[in-house]
């Protein structure tokens, strides 16, 4: 495994009884990359996501983190490693504001004294200064995606794993969120799954294509979008895992 690299798969495979949702995937993913994961309905990359969160756990193959295999750890172990993840479905404190749901994440792994001091470097950062006092309950759908990647980047972690991050949010949103991503990136690797490709083209530099449980092709956006075989198995189609 290189220096530079943070995350590493080794020949993952997933089986749920007889069906093969993942086939010896290989990926690597440098220090502070950004990478977009696709695929049409059934690719496999949802699977694969959740294996990388320890979400579901594979049934061969090696997963490592800065070189430590983390294959069979628990959500919170990955956690605490400095893998920052945030699903489709925000996880927030709808009956306490931004600033607390912001605090209450960087207690969780620095402790009460920094917790403050993060929380206002974070809100500052991704511009939500001026949202810090409402309760999160009342925020727009794409305000609270971005106070969760807020309390996301309060762990100050190392790699961050996004379930499609812009979902059901309006253009506006859409391009604010990109904007965030690109922010945080300056400070940790990124892995994106994503399947709005107008969102895809705005943050991704490389990208890797799903197709019946294997990596189909790696390339920069703009070689896929040329690929005929990627066009004719995904890039029609807005279907997803």
């Amino acid at each position: 495994m290189s220096a530079e690299c943070v995350l590493e798969t080794r020949g993952l495979e997933k089986r749920f009884g007889g069906v093969v949702a993942i086939s010896s995937v290989d990926f690597n993913l440098k220090q502070r990359e950004l990478r977009c994961l696709i695929g049409p309905n059934g690719a496999g990359k949802s699977t694969f996501f959740k294996m990388l969160t320890a979400q579901i756990k594979p049934t061969t193959g090696q997963i490592l983190f800065e070189g430590v295999e983390i294959t069979k750890a628990q959500p919170h172990q990955v956690s605490q490693l400095g893998i920052g993840i945030k699903n489709q479905v925000p996880d927030v404190f709808n009956n306490l504001t931004v600033r607390e749901n912001i605090s209450v994440a960087a207690r969780s792994r620095h402790g009460k004294a920094r917790a403050a001091a993060i929380a206002s470097e974070v809100t500052e950062r991704l511009g939500l200064t001026g949202l810090v006092g409402r309760l999160v309950g009342e925020l727009a759908h794409g305000q609270r995606q971005w106070v969760e990647l807020a309390m996301v980047v309060a762990l100050e972690p190392k790699l961050i794993l996004l379930d499609e991050p812009a979902a059901g949010m309006t253009a506006d949103e859409t391009n604010r969120t990109a904007e965030l991503i690109r922010e945080v990136n300056k400070t940790a690797a990124i892995v994106v799954v994503e399947h709005d490709m107008q969102f895809i083209k705005q943050i991704a530099h490389t990208v890797t294509v799903f197709h019946q449980g294997r990596v189909l092709v790696e390339d920069t956006m703009e070689n896929i979008q040329g690929n005929e075989l990627v066009r004719e198995i995904y890039l029609g189609k807005a279907d997803d895992d």
